[in-house]
Order: C-alpha cells, then structure tokens, then sequence
C-alpha cells in the first residue's frame, strides 16, 4: 500500500479519510453533520489531494462524504467567531476564502480526474466543490444550492465554479433565489453526470471510477489539461493549442501503443509514458 493509502485510511477520526484500492483514491469528508469546508477541513483535503498528484498508485480520485449532508459550505461559527478580531475578521475572512479558491485550483490542476460522489445536501462552498469536480454523481435525493444570498453573503466564489458548469440563466437563478434544486434539475443545469437511487450510488461511482482508472494515466493528465485550458480561449486559439496538444500526445509511447493495439485487436499496456 502507498503512503497515501495507508496514511488516514484507518483513522475514522480524520477530517478526511483516505483509502486507496486498484488506483482509486477515496477521500471522505468525515465531520458529520454538516461536512463545513472549515480551515481544518480545507487543508486536510487540500493535502490529501497534493499527495494524490504526485502518487504514481492513484489514477482516480472519488471525493465523498459521511452523514447525511455532503458539505454545507464553509463553517459560519468559525467565520463569526473572528468578527471580535480588531480588525472585524478581514484577516481570517481572506484566509478561508483564499484557501478555499486555492483547493478548487487544486482540483483543477490535478493530474487525475475527480469525481465527487454526492448524498444529500450541497449548499454554498459544498456546491462550489461538486460544481469544481471533473464528474459528479448524486442520488435522487440529493439537493444543491448557492444560498449565500438569503444571510446577506453573496455566493460569489461559488459563483464561478457555478457558472462554469450549469448554463448561465440556470446559476443566476440558483444564486438570486437561494433556492435549493433537486437532483433531476442539477442534472439538467449541468452540475451532476448522473442520478442514481441511493443504494446503487457507491457501486455506480467505483463503476465510473475503474473505468477510469484503466486507461492511461498519461493520457488522462493531458486530456484533463486540456481540457480545462482550450475553455478559456477564443476559438481559433483553442483548436491550435488542442491542435498542438494533440500532435504533442502522438509522440507518446501510450498513444503509439494505444493505437497499435487498437489496429492489432488486442488490449493496451499502457506505460503512463
């Protein structure tokens, strides 16, 4: 087992528990009942996704939660608590935020896909987080929002993880009403890959994940790259750095392996070189 697996897999009083089997990494938000994204929280999960970048054993990344609500968001008593700070908490309130925008980075720039897997509720920055996962998938139960604007605290940082993936009308009207929606509208809005009832969703996730976790791990890093790089610019500019991507691939060993294999009619043997 690697250092990531065995660090914190036993541990059921980690902030985030960590298991590893065949190149999928689990990490579970374990601070029932509201999961908040507190400092303590963002900097477990953080670390632990730091680790999985640059250990070779981890090929998938799955980001679940215990209890019965996926994360409400950041921790509200911690934030108040500082308001008594001379100088009424701007300090401690740039640090949180700036963590937190740091840990969506992380997600980002991962070189292993991210897959949050979701039971019950995703509000505020536990939205932000699903919203910033490369896949996600919830039961039917499940419900998400931005309620930021119901305490006189606009959702904006979740605003841009929101935005980017849920069309444009849709994140205003969950960032205006506060409102939470269901699974089935989540789906439509382009927050959630898929809907499954509640004693079906680990089996889909790990489902999901080895299918995943089978294909190139050099590949998957490029392509997820990619990805999120061609998003930010202007078309033309898009299919040429793609266009460069893609030559750049060629020249790897897994696409000449891939490719020969594909032609020959058997499976790959992918070297992640």
């Amino acid at each position: 087992m690697s250092e990531t697996a065995a660090a914190n897999s036993n541990d059921q009083d980690a902030l985030v528990v960590r298991q590893l089997a065949d190149g999928v990494l689990r990490l579970t938000l374990n601070n029932p009942p509201a999961n908040a994204l507190s400092i303590a929280m963002m900097e477990a999960l953080k670390s632990a996704l730091d680790a999985a970048g640059t250990d070779n054993d981890v090929r998938v990344v799955v980001i679940s939660a215990a209890g019965k609500v996926f994360s409400a968001g950041h921790d509200l008593k911690e934030l108040t608590a500082h308001r008594s700070d001379d100088d009424r908490g701007r300090v401690f309130f740039e640090k949180t935020m700036r963590l937190c925008s740091d840990l969506m980075m992380t997600i980002t720039a991962l070189p292993k896909p991210v897959i949050a897997e979701v039971d019950g509720l995703a509000t505020a920055a536990g939205c932000q987080l699903v919203a910033t996962c490369d896949l996600a998938i919830c039961t039917d139960t499940s419900q998400f929002c931005t309620p930021g604007v119901n305490i006189g605290l606009f959702c904006s940082t979740p605003m841009v993880a929101v935005s980017r993936a849920a069309h444009r009308k849709q994140a205003m009207e969950m960032l205006l009403t506060g409102e939470p929606v269901d699974a089935s509208s989540a789906k439509e809005f382009g927050l959630v890959n898929r809907i499954v009832p509640k004693e079906y969703l680990r089996t889909v996730t790990d489902k999901y994940a080895a299918v995943i976790a089978s294909k190139s791990a050099l590949t998957l890093k490029i392509g997820k790259e990619a990805f999120y790089q061609q998003l930010e610019r202007p078309l033309n500019e898009a299919y040429d750095y793609t266009a460069w991507v893609m030559t750049e691939n060629m020249l790897a060993r897994d696409a000449e392996e891939g490719i020969n294999a594909f032609l020959e009619k058997r499976e790959p043997k992918w070297s992640d070189r």
